[in-house]
């Protein structure tokens, strides 16, 4: 019989007798030690000052930008279906744009024209801006206004609250700041997790 590589291992001395109680072979300590370092790590939390969550609504709109835009054009694109077929048209043909434009700003990364005279901001910018014009041109502008005044706001409540977690921020002299460790660790553990990404 072929056994593909497996190697059976024959144990050299009979195995223990199994007692009645399955955790009296494990040693205690390892597992009071394990449950003693356990934390709960929860993202979500209230900035300590307006300061702290201006900072996290940067940080949070350059880290989910993408997927923020992706919740407001999801739920843009439902609502223009049942109505607005043509406005729904021209919203995808400006998503293939931009999607065109965003591939080729990735397969050029060293080019000098698309990234250094060219600024994406500009251009993704002018995009939105024909894309709103295409909507409002079309009689789609209520349901674009409605959209942005029902998404807007949750994309700016998750990005206040949302503090990830190779934010946070070792002090050493005290735990003022808004971002402290979930455990006491050192310097060297501090640096290992502000390189995360």
């Amino acid at each position: 019989m072929a056994n593909y590589g497996a190697k059976q291992r024959i144990p050299s001395s009979p195995p223990a007798p199994s007692s009645t109680d399955p955790h009296e072979q494990e040693p205690k300590g390892s597992r009071e030690i394990f449950y003693a370092n356990f934390r709960i790590y929860c993202p979500i939390n209230i900035p300590s000052t307006s300061e702290a969550a201006g900072v996290r609504i940067m940080r949070n709109i350059g880290s989910f930008g993408l997927y923020y835009t992706l919740f407001v054009w999801i739920i843009l694109f439902i609502t223009l279906i049942p109505k607005r077929k043509v406005s729904l048209i021209l919203l995808v043909i400006m998503t293939y744009v931009t999607t065109i434009y965003c591939l080729i700003l990735r397969a050029f990364p060293n080019s000098v024209v698309l990234h250094r005279i060219i600024d994406k901001r500009v251009v993704l910018t002018l995009l939105a801006v024909a894309t709103a014009l295409q909507l409002i041109l079309t009689e789609a502008g209520i349901h674009l206004a409605v959209v942005l005044a029902s998404s807007v706001p949750l994309v700016l409540v998750h990005a206040v609250l949302w503090a990830s977690f190779d934010a946070f921020e070792v002090e050493t002299a005290s735990a003022k700041g808004e971002m402290v460790p979930l455990t006491g660790h050192d310097e060297s553990v501090a640096e290992n997790y502000s390189d995360a990404v």
